[in-house]
């Protein structure tokens, strides 16, 4: 009987929430408090499992507690993240390094075979990007992303094992859909592990092992190809890059698989009581650590929020420059007068550029709370750089290669953006949708991307290098307007919270609601 009237008790309160909602409205008819419209405890957060015998605000975790915490965290996964993101991008750029290493004349490459065998890779990958998002949201976040990461290692093993245009284009769509599921997937790993505050600088961390990548790769490269040069081997020197690195990436593939938890509640690393602190410390992040459920809203909202599009839009100008030249860096190095092998040894400096910019913007970015105008750094270096390679003569092979380790801090805008995901967009269903369509626009960036580079304008390449700056030209403005949009978004919310009758729900950061629809949310800038 006590069971049903605190059952009839909970009924009420519920109700009487409605008719509060109702009646929370600004001038103009606004609803002040959407928050309840949305919010049913059963369609929440699975954080809310775990707090499901605590009232209130949860537990208590002192500042010792949570440096401690933060400490094993980071421990724990930081290292899976930054290794797998890093054989991520060597597994895009193994093709560059092959390039350069015999691979098209073997395989019979002629014509722009090449240009469409970089973008094949983005064509798979932006096929399967809103299939895999859904897959991220439906399935266990960790399990799907190991599985992902084993398929495509033994994918790139397959191009050693190519022997014309065709088979090399069916690898290459594959290898694109197995990656899609990476970048996304970390940016939800990041979201419901780390506070905002947190958040641009670990991003930027894991993100930065493109640059690692790009220097290890080089150095495998040149080594592999000096090495079979000087004592021989059974099998060409582009097909045993291949296999050393499809075969490293499917390794790791089962590290994570057992090692990287799905989220909190099921993290073997933490006793506990360290789950629930671990949930306690991402509370202010009004995000939750995930939720199985499809919301209709959700997309509804994912579409038709500005924000959405201008992420979009940064994603597919900006990336029209990363798919060229990270296919075409090491015919663009070969093309200021180096030689093939000179050229595999001689990127590895730009590795260096892009973890020293992504690092510092990310660090930078959090201390100052302003990660969208710290990222615009690196988009004014990439521009005088491609400025060095447009304007000095062939001749001036040291100062155009000076001009492409500039290049490499392009980066830190799309890292910036890509943080902002995991800070920024609340609710899964909105969160999984948008992320989706940002690795949309970044598909199809890298797909026109080589298409830039023709082979009638060898050695210059002046339409693609100029297209290059007018495209970062505009994601500088895009950046600016997600700026203004997000302060002007703060101020509303402020004025929201400030007005009398407003009121938070019990738990309302573990409802599973939107950035738009949550009023206590706070959006990094």
């Amino acid at each position: 009987m006590a069971a049903l009237e605190k059952s009839q008790d909970a009924v009420l309160d519920q109700e009487k929430a409605t008719e509060l909602s109702r009646d929370a409205t600004l001038e103009g008819g606004e609803v002040k408090d959407a928050a309840f419209i949305h919010a049913n405890p059963a369609d929440g957060d699975e954080a809310l499992k775990a707090f499901a015998g605590h009232d209130g605000e949860g537990v208590v975790i002192t500042p010792a507690e949570e440096k401690r915490l933060l400490r094993k965290i980071d421990f724990n996964l930081m290292p899976m993240l930054c290794v797998v993101y890093g054989l991520n991008y060597l597994d895009k750029t193994t093709l560059s390094y092959s390039s350069v290493m015999g691979l098209q004349k073997d395989i019979h490459l002629h014509g722009t075979n090449y240009q469409w065998l970089s973008s094949l890779f983005y064509i798979g990958y932006l096929a399967w990007e809103w299939p895999t998002n859904r897959l991220l949201q439906r399935l266990p976040l960790a399990k799907w992303s190991s599985f992902n990461i084993i398929m495509w290692g033994l994918t790139l093993c397959c191009m050693a094992a190519t022997k014309n245009f065709a088979g090399a284009v069916a690898v290459r769509f594959f290898l694109g859909v197995f990656e899609a599921a990476v970048t996304p997937g970390f940016a939800l790993f990041t979201s419901q592990w780390y506070t905002k505050e947190e958040q641009g600088t670990r991003t930027g961390i894991w993100f930065s092992f493109n640059g690692f990548a790009q220097i290890l790769g080089g150095l495998v490269a040149y080594g592999i190809s000096v090495g079979v040069k000087k004592h021989g081997a059974s099998i060409e020197s582009w097909k045993i890059i291949f296999l050393v690195i499809g075969l490293a990436t499917a390794a790791v593939g089962f590290l994570f698989l057992y090692f990287m938890p799905d989220n909190q509640l099921n993290a073997r690393f933490l006793k506990p009581e360290e789950r629930l602190m671990a949930l306690e410390r991402i509370r202010r992040n009004q995000q939750g650590v995930g939720n199985k459920h499809f919301k209709w809203y959700q997309l509804r909202e994912a579409l038709l929020d500005p924000m959405t599009w201008a992420f979009f839009a940064y994603a597919l100008i900006g990336d029209i420059p990363n798919g060229g030249i990270s296919n075409f860096f090491s015919q663009l190095i070969v093309s200021f007068g180096y030689t093939p092998d000179q050229s595999l040894l001689y990127g590895t400096p730009g590795g260096a550029v892009e973890v020293v910019t992504l690092i510092v913007c990310g660090y930078l970015g959090d201390r100052y709370k302003n990660r969208v105008l710290v990222g615009l750094s690196g988009m004014f270096l990439s521009i005088l750089g491609m400025l060095l390679i447009v304007c000095l003569p062939l001749s001036n092979a040291k100062g155009r290669l000076a001009g492409y380790y500039l290049t490499q801090s392009s980066p830190t805008g799309f890292v910036a953006l890509l943080s902002l995901l995991s800070s920024n967009v609340a609710g899964y269903t909105k969160k999984t949708t948008v992320a989706a369509l940002y690795l949309m626009g970044y598909c199809a960036g890298n797909i026109i991307g080589p298409q830039t580079f023709q082979p009638k304008d060898a050695p210059r390449y002046v339409p693609a290098e100029i297209t290059i700056i007018v495209c970062w030209g505009v994601c500088i403005l895009d950046m600016l307007f997600i700026y203004w949009y997000y302060r002007r978004m703060n101020k509303k919310n402020e004025e929201i919270r400030a007005a009398p009758g407003y009121r938070k729900l019990d738990k309302q950061e573990f409802l599973d609601l939107t950035d738009k629809e949550n009023h206590e949310f706070v959006y990094t800038l």
